[in-house]
C-alpha cells in the first residue's frame, strides 16, 4: 500500500501504463457511484485523452462498467474481487476481530484497524455499535498526519522510512505544515511514554481517539488500531488514564497471539493524575528526530 522507493523515470522494472490503470480504479471511492472520464482526469492528473483509452481498456477487462446513459463507469465485479481477496488474505483484520469487539462493548467507541494507503491510513476491519459523529467504515481513508492511528502508524516506522513520510507530508500541507509537525511530534513524545497516541479535535472537532501501532514479524505493516468516540463520551482525561491504556493492552495481546513484538512493560503504564493535566509537548529526542524534516 506504500507507493514504489524508486523514481518512475528511472526504475526500469516500472511499468508505467499499469500504474496509471491502477490509479484509474484508486480514483473511485466509497460512496461516489459513477465518475465520468473528466472527473477520473481530475483526480489522477492525467490527460483526459489518457482517461479515455485507459477507462475502455478496463471495461473490457471487466473491471469497470460503462453506464452509456450518463456517459460515466463504476467498479464492476471483478475490480470488488481484488478488495475482497487482499481483505480476506488479511489474518490480522480476522485475528483482531474478537479483540475488537471486546472493546468496543466495554468502552462504547467505534474500534477499527488500518494500513498505510499513501498519506491516508485505509480501515481494513471496523467495529462499532451506534456509535454516532464516527461514520467510517471498511474502506474509509483518514489522514495519516492528524489522526490518532496515523501519528501510531507514524512513530512505528523505522527513522529512515519516517523521514522520507514526514518530507511528504510537509510538501503535502505547505503552509500548515508547521502546526501538524507539532502534533505529531507531541505524538512521538506520548508514545514513548505511554505507548499510545491521542487526536483530541485536531482531525474532526467534535471526535476524540486514541492509537496504537500493531507490530507484526512477518515483514508486513506496520498497522494501527484506533478507538474513538464523540468528544463529549471520550473526554481527553478519559483518553490518557482510561481508553490510551485499554487500547495497548488489547494490542499487545493481539501481538502475542501473532507471534509478534512485545515492548516493554514500562511503555504502558497508566499516567498519574499529575500527568493527566500536563500535556505533552514537542522537544526531547523526538524533536531531534524530525528537526531534519522541518
Amino acid at each position: 500500500m506504500k507507493r514504489p522507493g524508486k523514481k518512475t523515470a528511472t526504475d526500469r522494472n516500472f511499468v508505467v501504463a499499469l500504474s496509471r490503470g491502477l490509479e484509474v480504479l484508486r480514483a473511485f471511492r466509497p460512496n461516489d457511484g459513477l465518475l465520468g472520464n473528466q472527473e477520473i482526469a481530475a483526480r489522477t492528473n492525467l490527460p483526459k485523452p489518457t482517461v479515455s483509452r485507459l477507462t475502455y481498456t478496463l471495461t473490457k477487462l471487466g473491471y469497470l462498467t460503462a453506464v452509456p446513459r450518463f456517459e460515466k463507469y463504476q467498479l464492476a465485479p471483478s475490480a470488488l474481487l481484488l478488495g475482497y481477496a487482499a481483505l480476506a488474505n488479511l489474518g490480522v483484520r480476522q485475528l483482531s476481530e474478537p479483540f475488537r469487539e471486546q472493546l468496543m462493548r466495554e468502552t462504547g467507541g467505534a474500534v477499527a484497524i488500518g494500513g498505510r494507503d499513501r498519506l491516508s491510513m485505509i480501515y481494513v476491519g471496523q467495529s462499532r455499535h451506534g456509535v454516532v459523529n464516527v461514520q467510517l467504515d471498511v474502506g474509509s481513508r483518514i489522514p495519516i498526519a492528524t489522526t490518532a492511528m496515523g501519528r501510531a502508524y507514524i512513530w512505528a516506522l523505522p527513522e529512515d522510512e519516517r523521514a522520507v513520510l514526514m518530507r511528504e507530508l510537509r510538501e503535502h500541507y505547505g503552509s500548515r505544515w508547521p502546526k501538524i509537525r507539532d502534533g505529531i511530534e507531541r505524538a512521538g513524545e506520548t508514545v514513548a511514554k505511554y505507548g499510545f497516541t491521542i487526536s483530541a479535535g485536531e482531525w474532526q472537532d467534535d471526535v476524540h481517539a486514541v492509537g496504537v501501532a500493531l507490530r507484526l514479524n512477518d515483514g508486513t505493516g506496520p498497522y494501527a488500531i484506533n478507538c474513538g468516540a464523540p468528544a463529549f463520551r471520550f473526554t481527553e482525561e478519559r483518553l490518557r488514564t482510561d481508553i490510551g491504556p485499554r487500547l495497548v493492552t488489547m494490542v499487545r495481546n493481539i501481538e502475542a497471539a501473532l507471534g509478534g513484538h512485545v515492548p516493554r512493560t514500562n511503555q504502558t503504564s497508566t499516567p498519574s493524575n499529575k500527568e493527566i493535566n500536563k500535556k505533552p509537548k514537542s522537544g526531547g529526542k523526538v524533536a531531534r528526530v524530525a528537526e531534519g524534516i522541518r
